[in-house]
């Protein structure tokens, strides 16, 4: 199935790679085991590059567009990521992963520059200005969250050899960001018909951010002929999720999950204590029916530029189901079935809704993904708040032939690995050398508050076996005006970055990226109650001899006899009075009580 994602993506570039201006829009629906359904939103559009460098915008927002030019930005990629994928139960990533970005927000770009200072001048300015355009906190990205990739990017546009030299490429994460609605409504707002037809009418922010796992990406790059010559700026707007079919079926009114009647149990009967009291429900969750309508809350409000070119309708919709199960789809849908892939899609109305259902089928056959190429895993070990260690296994599931792949990490600077400490062992037999496992290593120490720590690695890993990544750090210990709010929960740390390094020759296949997941750091936490009580016991005692410093310093003490209109005996008289005034009440009261 990786194979149809990138052939898909070549298709579309060699169809309208130089040609007008064009958008075209792709819906890939394909069931996964385990009751799951991957849905990926492909949104494609284009302009010459002449007409965009002269703010000539059609299909490319202008907001975006102005952007990158102010920047000069020849290049961007933008992911906002949320969940866990789950290689062994739904197998290969889709598009190879190259759409896919870590845990947060990750962000890729070429700068165009002279000097290393200018390019990253420029490179605050680009978070700055798309932290405001999507909602997002890019501009938190600063010099201790930006690295500059050494092996594991390329650029995959088309740059002129004249400015190769000038441009930087600069990457910077977020992995605590959240995603949320509040960056899907400006993604959306960038397409033509910004959600309102098309395709895009299904990206719901309450489906999409209950999927096991999301991931929206955008992609900007220049794409030349061979005789450059036509070139044109190609944006390329992605959205893929895991669904959960029984949870997004769930109504609104009664979102919480109940036990079916025993009416409704569907038994195994094949079980040795099956009964008429005794029952072991079925697993149904590979053929339980279900619609665009009760997955997505929602149905295809017609076409959205369903066009190409030459004014024929495009193949909007496709789901790859078995050739035999059956799919039943609104009128005024064209479908064309593909036998051999398992592949169907359809060409949707212009203007009328578009429905799809897939009936409960007999058979629970799934069309199988293809497994990934390599497994990676990462976590902390160690313990205490003073120093730990990371651990990471590389597995590589082919039995005939070596892989071998970039390994990317980016630290953050209270985390300070021990290089010395790095070591890689393998389970084949006979175990190779860590020189032969570690080719290459490229090395860049933090600087306290300056930089974080960047590591990548040229690693080799044999056939049927696992490769185990260890190394130490040291924690250091902050100021406690840099902890975060929720401090005892931890600092999160940017996954790693894996890029298979192929040499196939094949142009529809592109770079396969496999991503870990991010690692919450436990770093030592003072009290902070501790200085609220110290600001309180210090500012009570620098109150208390204050006031007694002030009023010896201020007041003015005088002799009573210098008071103007004060005598004794009229101080004694009222003392007297008031004296004997108590004595008659006193003397009262004894003779009542008697």
């Amino acid at each position: 199935m990786s194979r149809f994602y990138f052939g898909l993506l070549y298709f579309l570039l060699a169809a309208f790679a130089f040609a007008d201006p064009q958008y075209e829009e792709h819906l890939v629906l394909e069931p996964l085991p385990q009751g799951s359904l991957l849905a990926s939103f492909n949104f494609h559009s284009n302009a010459s590059l002449q007409s965009f460098e002269q703010q000539h915008f059609r299909y490319i927002p202008r907001s975006l567009g102005q952007i990158l030019q102010h920047a000069r930005t020849k290049e961007l990629h933008l992911r906002f990521s949320s969940g866990r994928w789950d290689a062994e139960s739904w197998g290969a990533r889709p598009w190879g992963g190259a759409k896919e970005g870590g845990t947060g927000v990750e962000l890729w770009a070429w700068v165009e520059a002279d000097t290393d200072e200018e390019a990253f001048t420029r490179w605050i300015t680009l978070n700055h200005a798309l932290s405001g355009l999507f909602c997002a906190s890019l501009n938190y990205v600063d010099s201790t969250r930006t690295t500059r990739p050494v092996m594991t990017y390329e650029p995959i546009g088309d740059h002129p050899s004249s400015s190769t030299s000038k441009l930087h490429l600069l990457h910077g994460t977020l992995p605590r960001e959240v995603v949320c609605t509040e960056n899907l409504t400006p993604f959306l707002k960038l397409l033509p018909c910004k959600g309102k037809a098309g395709i895009s009418t299904l990206l719901n922010g309450h489906k999409l951010f209950d999927a096991s796992w999301q991931s929206m990406s955008i992609d900007v790059r220049p794409v030349c002929p061979k005789d450059g010559t036509g070139c044109i700026v190609e944006m390329e707007q992605t959205v893929d999720m895991v669904l959960d079919i029984e949870r997004s079926k769930r109504p609104h009114d009664n979102p919480i999950p109940r036990p079916a009647p025993a009416d409704q149990l569907i038994c195994d009967t094949s079980k040795p204590y099956s009964s008429s009291d005794a029952c072991f429900p079925m697993d149904i969750s590979s053929t339980q029916s279900w619609s665009l309508s009760e997955i997505f809350g929602r149905s295809i409000k017609g076409s959205c530029l369903a066009t190409d070119i030459r004014g024929e309708r495009l193949e909007t919709v496709c789901i790859s189901v078995p050739y035999e199960h059956q799919v039943y789809t609104s009128q005024g849908s064209f479908e064309r079935k593909d036998p051999s892939k398992n592949h169907r899609c359809y060409i949707l109305p212009d203007s009328d809704p578009f429905e799809m259902v897939l009936p409960q089928q007999e058979s629970q056959a799934v069309v199988s993904r293809p497994s990934p190429p390599l497994y990676a895993s990462r976590s902390f070990t160690g313990h205490g708040q003073e120093r730990g260690g990371v651990q990471t296994l590389l597995t590589n599931p082919s039995t005939e032939s070596a892989i071998s792949f970039t390994y990317f990490e980016t630290l953050p600077w209270f985390m300070k690995p021990y290089l010395h400490t790095l070591k890689a062992r393998s389970s084949a037999f006979p175990s190779p050398s860590q020189e032969e496992i570690i080719t290459s290593i490229y090395y860049r120490p933090a600087l306290d508050r300056q930089r974080g720590t960047q590591l990548e690695l040229v690693i080799t890993v044999p056939p049927a076996s696992t490769v185990r990544l260890t190394y130490d750090f040291e924690k250091a210990i902050l100021r406690y005006t840099e902890y975060p709010p929720d401090a005892n929960r931890g600092f999160d740390v940017a996954p790693a970055v894996i890029r298979l390094l192929s040499n196939s020759s094949d142009p529809s296949s592109g770079p396969v990226y496999l991503r870990t997941t991010s690692l919450l750091l436990s770093l030592p936490t003072p009290d902070f109650s501790m200085p609220y009580n110290v600001i309180i016991l210090t500012s009570t005692v620098i109150a208390l001899a204050f006031g007694s410093i002030y009023n010896l310093l201020v007041r003015r003490f005088v002799g009573a006899d210098e008071v103007e209109g004060f005598s004794f005996a009229k101080v004694r008289g009222r003392i007297k009075g008031r004296l004997g005034v108590l004595k008659d009440r006193f003397s009262q009261r004894e003779k009542k009580s008697q």
